[in-house]
């Protein structure tokens, strides 16, 4: 009996099992044709929208149909950096206005169509842009510029470029020598022509260089692209500016463990420190005369140089030294036509004076006269200052830069010049009636600055030089170079006291007459020439690297030489660092301090 009753629940167990299987399979049936029959309706329904949009079987442009949704150019911030704390995730940051429509220079290089949303703070009112913040402070409105911004405004009237497109341009001006109007020409030239097209002006391609090139800098809200560049120019330095960023700069190829007396004469380094045993200097130019033997007399009570410095006991800090390396290059731009006058041109095109001695252009160019010009003249009635003019423009209409140099090396051949005393062009002008010396004072044309004088770490006359390395280690005086190579240090020892290194290729142009440079210059001690480590033609690489601009600059106002050397600098430090991509370690440090 109860094997019965087990038999029939399995019986039953079984049949519901046959019949759960049944129906999953006949509702698995149903969901199949059901999906089947909604695929091929979806199908007939897309079918029949593309025919009715036009789309082919060998469509291939889906931006036709779907166009690229609208940038939008909104700050990166949620609440006021100005006024609240940012930890407390208290959002104060609000829409402004309506959503304006703007231009965009996107990052594929071409223009669009973008959302503009400008936000503001509700408590202090300062109004946050994509690339800027603009705040009333007690005087006017100001604006701080954010570094690094995503989207760059470079027109007042609505026109913004990605930065992409800023940095191409940085490339652009390190690898192709391109100035920021070369850049505009590239833009305008490059990028496809639509409906949407804007002109890319040389004064926006200016802003766009200018406006990420400081940190943390402010100015006057919505400035001109001149106000802007003087503006960034006074923050900078006005006539020379100094990386921040480069003065902890450290490499195995600047910065070397100091080397001490004892380790040189463990090398077997003789070291001759006597004054008779400098460098002779060639009897032609050490003859007996009385100024000679003068100098020779000073050899006697000529200081000593001073004491070598023993090396530290084991275990204590030997030190490091880093060396800097000082030079000039000929990458000018114009001044004021007035020999003393150092301030810039009221008009760099074909302009003379600056703003102070502008009233001198109605007067004669020969500066002595002062009497009025001629009408459609550059000199006043006197026929001998007619006829000097006329002379100074054969000698000068015509002639090229390359030319210059060719007379000048002949004449320095001819007379067998030295080096040192500089080549100079000697043209053949008639002589004028009351000149001094027969020197003709004119302001025929607007004068340059002596020269760019650069210092950078070894990886204009002497005074002038003493001034600028004062200037820049003025905020850094605990980061001074141990040493500094300068090709004119002689000179330059007339006007401080310490040892300066002249390398071997400035040594050539140097006096054997003068005494300050038998002591100090020479680096063989009339015996050996000790090896030193660093390389100091990195001035050379960099005026080398330089020389591509200098037409460029030579046609910049002052304030825009000013920042597109600063620019210069900046890019050539990021692209030695980038390159040489070393660091000194741990290891280092530990020992030198």
């Amino acid at each position: 009996m109860r094997k019965k009753r087990k038999e029939e629940k399995a019986a039953a167990k079984e049949k519901h099992s046959k019949n759960k299987e049944e129906k999953r399979k006949s509702k698995k049936r149903s969901h199949s044709s059901s999906d089947e029959a909604g695929s091929s309706n979806i199908l007939q329904d897309i079918h029949g929208l593309f025919e009715f949009l036009g789309v082919q079987a060998d469509f291939d442009d889906s931006s036709a149909i779907f166009p690229k949704p609208k940038p939008i150019l909104v700050t990166k911030h949620l609440c006021c950096i100005l006024c609240s704390d940012p930890n407390t995730g208290i959002h104060t940051l609000r829409r402004r206005e309506d959503i304006r429509p703007v231009k965009l220079l996107d990052k594929d290089f071409t223009w669009t169509h973008a959302s503009l949303i400008v936000a503001r703070c509700v408590t202090c009112r300062a109004d946050y842009y994509p690339d800027r913040i603009v705040c009333q402070n007690d005087l006017e409105v100001v604006q701080s510029l954010e570094y690094d911004a995503t989207y760059l405004r470079v027109s007042k009237h609505g026109i913004w470029v990605h930065r992409t497109i800023a940095i191409a341009q940085e490339r652009a001006i390190v690898r192709f020598r391109a100035g920021w109007s070369n850049f505009a020409d590239y833009i305008n030239e490059t990028v496809g022509q639509n409906s949407l097209s804007q002109k890319f002006t040389n004064r926006q391609s200016t802003h766009m260089l200018l406006e990420h090139l400081h940190s943390s800098f402010t100015s006057p809200a919505d400035p001109s692209s001149v106000e802007f560049a003087e503006h960034l120019r006074n923050v900078i330095g006005k006539d020379g500016g100094i990386l921040a960023s480069s003065m902890e700069h450290t490499c195995p190829e600047c910065t070397h463990k100091k080397r001490y007396l004892s380790d040189l004469i463990l090398e077997g380094l003789e070291l001759a420190d006597l004054p008779e045993q400098i460098a002779e200097a060639p009897e032609t130019n050490l003859d007996n005369t009385s100024q000679n033997l003068e100098i020779n007399d000073l050899l006697d009570i000529l200081h000593q140089r001073p004491a070598q410095v023993m090396a530290p006991p084991e275990g204590h800090p030997r030190g490091y030294v880093r060396m800097a390396v000082m030079d000039g290059k000929t990458a000018t731009h114009r001044k004021c036509a007035l020999g003393a006058c150092k301030n810039p041109l009221v008009n760099y095109k074909n302009g003379r004076f600056c703003l102070t001695h502008l009233a001198l252009q109605d007067q004669c160019r020969i500066v002595s006269c002062g009497r009025p010009v001629q009408h459609g003249a550059v000199v006043c009635s006197d026929p001998a200052h007619i006829a000097w003019h006329q002379a100074y423009l054969n000698c000068f209409h015509r002639i090229s830069f390359p030319g210059v140099q060719r007379v000048m090396r002949r004449q320095n051949r001819s007379t067998g010049g030295e080096g040192g005393d500089g080549i100079q062009c000697r043209v053949n002008l008639p002589s004028l009636p009351g000149a001094e010396n027969e020197t003709v004072s004119h302001t025929f044309q607007g004068k340059s600055i002596y020269c760019l004088q650069t210092v950078q770490w070894a990886c204009v006359r002497s005074p002038q030089a003493l001034a600028i390395l004062d200037n820049i280690w003025k905020d850094h005086p605990e980061l001074k170079p141990s040493f500094v190579a300068y090709d004119d240090a002689c000179n330059l020892l007339r006007h401080i006291a310490t040892q300066d290194i002249t390398n071997a290729w400035h040594y050539i142009g140097h006096k054997s007459s003068d005494i300050l440079c038998q002591m100090w210059c020479k680096d063989d001690n009339g015996r050996k020439h000790t090896v030193r480590a660093f390389n100091m033609e990195t001035a050379e690489q960099l005026n080398a690297w330089i020389t591509p601009y200098e037409a460029q600059l030579h046609q910049m106002s002052d304030v825009n030489s000013d920042l597109y050397i600063h620019a210069l600098m900046m890019l050539y430090k990021e692209s030695v660092e980038k390159k040489q991509g070393a660091e000194l370690g741990e290891e280092f440090w530990n020992d030198v301090l």
